[in-house]
């Protein structure tokens, strides 16, 4: 019989921060803006951190599907980029103890992985899980970005918008996790910031900005954030700048403003998701996920 425990090594010298919120993150699936990627980074960068947990990669990830870089120098192998999924705990800016479980999204044996992070969720008496992404919406920059939330109890994400169509999307390692949680009695909670879809395939940092805000609020975790403010600063600049420069792109923009103003004017809500009349109908949402998708995939290839 399987025990999820065999799917990762703890270091038991490290102290069990219990009662901590764990954030998920994992690279491969939907994440527009590079939203989720950036927080995961953000806090990586900036934050002191050690390892508490590492993941048997080698039965998680296709590596023909995704091969990890090699250095070669002169005659010989000089590097190797190991792939790596893995907890890590940090500390907030009023010393309470958090974990960021990030790394590339398994692409097989989903099913195990759950079970092997509920087993850690247990065993290190986690409170709550939070994972977080960036979505792409027909919306505008230049107005305040929406964040879908999502949970496992509707009383954890209070007074955020809820997504009123009901949907059917390809899944995630991340989607399945927080179901089987929630299938446990576990706390857990989702968030999806809504990027403009012409600014899907870059860096937007003020999509990251959005999910950092939306997991203090929930969780209570505060961390820095001037670095990640600085960046967007300069995105949104470059961004000015660019449309600007195109009366093609301008014009693109300024549609998404008629049309953003005009649902909020008319129903008096604060997002775009404050009226089902205004949002895209679950085939188009679905069929956007999977364009997505597939324009990640050619990316990459």
């Amino acid at each position: 019989m399987f025990d999820p425990q065999d799917l990762y090594e703890v270091d038991s010298a490290l102290p069990e921060p219990s009662g901590a919120v764990l954030l998920h993150q994992l690279d491969g699936f939907m994440d527009a803006g590079m939203a989720g990627k950036v927080v995961s980074e953000h806090l990586l960068d900036g934050l002191d951190h050690r390892v508490v947990a590492r993941f048997d990669v080698d039965r998680l990830i296709d590596y023909r599907a995704r091969r990890p870089m090699m250095t070669f120098q002169s005659d010989h192998w000089s590097d190797y980029e190991a792939p790596e999924l893995a907890v890590r705990l940090f500390h907030d800016d009023a010393g309470v103890p958090f974990l960021l479980l990030n790394g590339p999204e398994p692409d097989r044996e989903w099913e195990r992985y759950a079970a092997a992070v509920r087993s850690l969720v247990e065993r290190l008496g986690v409170r709550m899980t939070v994972s977080f992404q960036g979505i792409p919406m027909g919306a505008p920059h230049t107005r305040p970005l929406g964040v879908t939330a999502h949970a496992t109890r509707s009383e954890l994400i209070g007074d955020f918008e809820a997504m009123l169509n009901r949907l059917e999307v390809p899944g995630s390692a991340a989607a399945l996790v927080e179901f089987r949680l929630g299938q446990a009695g576990h706390d857990a909670v989702g968030f999806a910031a809504h990027v403009p879809h012409y600014l899907a395939q870059s860096r937007y940092q003020a999509a990251s900005l959005t999910l950092l805000d939306s997991i203090s609020r929930v969780t209570g975790i505060s961390v820095p954030d001037e670095a990640l403010r600085e960046a967007a600063s300069r995105t949104d600049d470059e961004i000015a700048r660019q449309v600007a420069e195109s009366d093609e792109v301008a014009e693109v923009v300024r549609a998404l403003e008629r049309q953003y103003d005009t649902f909020i004017e008319a129903r008096g809500r604060k997002s775009l998701l404050a009226d089902q009349a205004s949002m895209p109908t679950a085939e188009e949402l679905g069929a956007e996920f999977e364009r997505f998708l597939a324009e990640q995939q050619e990316r990459g290839d």
